[in-house]
């Protein structure tokens, strides 16, 4: 059984989605700290046929906090303001319709906390592309919090009874292989390529939100890239 455990990220790169593919099972790892600076609350697009960045405005944020911790300041009009850049950037691509209206339906549900808006945001990406992979909503149910790591991860695939652990290529930097074999786990990761395609850019710009990629493909050439991101 192939098992990711990943943080969850808001609207994530293309690549995210070929690992969730990939797997059997994803565990969604959000009881661990908040990196700031990271994918957890924002993302990039294109406006003025540049990258920019779409971001969930947080209360508080930290790394002494967990994920499903941290608060989304939802006092603050951001919502609005996402919509209106989205719109923007993609009035006129080819899948506005569609996909405008995915992103709206994410960002109309009442999240209070941004693990649960960037899960939510993942899933109805997943439904979109009709790929069907069993979502972990927590670790926290494995009761093996005390546990860090590489240790905790095992432990998870352990439990999950998985025979291959799947991760991003920059995962690369922090687990190995042996330390998995030894647990009787394959250590795997996929393989994310920079696919061009069709985008509102003088130059293409790899590893956008996967907004980007659903404005200018339909589902089915999304889901070949997906395909072809699976590693080995």
């Amino acid at each position: 059984m192939r098992l990711a455990v990943m943080q969850p990220y808001f609207f994530p790169y293309v690549g995210y989605f070929a690992l969730a593919a990939t797997c059997d099972r994803f565990v969604f790892y959000d009881d661990v700290g908040y990196i700031k600076n990271g994918w957890i609350n924002r993302n990039r697009i294109l406006l003025g046929r540049e990258p920019a960045y779409i971001t969930v405005p947080l209360l508080n944020a930290s790394a002494s906090k967990r994920i499903d911790e941290v608060t989304i300041a939802n006092a603050q009009p951001w919502k609005r303001k996402m919509l209106e850049s989205v719109r923007h950037g993609y009035a006129n691509a080819p899948y506005f319709e569609p996909v405008d209206a995915l992103v709206r339906s994410v960002l109309d549900a009442q999240d209070d906390r941004i693990a649960e808006l960037a899960k939510s945001s993942v899933r109805a990406v997943c439904d979109y592309l009709e790929v069907a992979t069993d979502f972990v909503a927590s670790p926290a149910g494995y009761g093996n919090s005390q546990l860090r790591g590489a240790e905790r991860v095992k432990d998870i695939c352990t439990r999950e009874a998985a025979t291959e652990y799947w991760n991003l290529p920059g995962g690369r930097d922090l687990y190995a292989e042996s330390d998995f074999a030894s647990a009787g786990l394959a250590l795997r990761f996929v393989q994310v390529d920079a696919t061009p395609y069709p985008q509102f850019s003088s130059s293409f710009q790899p590893f956008l939100s996967i907004i980007d990629v659903l404005m200018h493909n339909a589902p089915a050439q999304v889901r070949e890239m997906v395909a072809a991101g699976r590693g080995s």
